[in-house]
């Protein structure tokens, strides 16, 4: 697939041919699915807790006498029957933690991917280089290669400049390439993705990788 490589400004400048084992694969929305659920659930601490009635900070004494009061026999106040008492069945510390074969992570990166690049989701920029920090001018440089859609900038490697000047921005975000991950792809509408990265890219996600 050959896709225009843009400048900074917006212009085309180049064309550059995608790798097809990458861009060009069978899009498996199921895979896809699979992966986006692990991500989410991974993400989860697990550290949901309430107290159950031998937990809750109340009296362990009876309540009141057995007989003679015409109520209930209750034993305590801690049951979950009474306000403040313990919780019946509530939640508990646990890991929601799903595991995927790294095979299948990758593969469900290169159907990601695919889609995008079938959408023309895929902006390909020759270079992204700011002097110093200015969320003014990569709104600027984003107007110009993504027409004001949301978007995920990829990086080959550390940029302090380029990612505190899109911190700022609010429908974009910076990922470094080895943190490529479908739910932040899947969550905004571009992808914007300098040559350098894409070298970063063949490298890792191509078959001949033996992934």
């Amino acid at each position: 697939m050959e896709v225009p490589v843009h400048s900074m400004a917006g212009r085309e400048v180049d064309t550059i041919e995608l790798p097809a084992d990458i861009f060009e694969v069978p899009v498996k929305v199921g895979l896809m699915h699979q992966a986006y659920v692990r991500q989410m659930a991974n993400a989860r601490l697990g550290t949901h807790k309430t107290q159950t009635r031998s937990e809750v900070s109340r009296s362990k004494s009876k309540w009141y006498r057995q007989k003679g009061t015409g109520r209930a026999r209750h034993g305590s106040r801690n049951a979950p029957l009474f306000v403040g008492g313990g919780v019946a069945h509530g939640p508990r510390p646990r890991s929601y933690k799903k595991k995927m074969p790294k095979k299948m992570r990758r593969a469900a990166l290169r159907s990601l991917l695919s889609a995008k690049a079938a959408e023309a989701e895929i902006v390909v920029v020759d270079k992204l280089h700011v002097d110093a920090p200015s969320t003014r001018e990569m709104v600027g440089v984003l107007e110009n290669l993504t027409g004001g859609r949301s978007a995920v900038v990829l990086l080959a490697e550390r940029n302090e400049a380029v990612e505190q000047s899109i911190r700022n921005i609010p429908h974009a975000r910076t990922l470094r390439v080895g943190y490529l991950n479908v739910r932040d792809v899947l969550s905004h509408d571009m992808l914007v993705m300098p040559l350098d990265a894409l070298e970063h890219i063949k490298g890792w996600l191509g078959t001949n990788q033996g992934a």
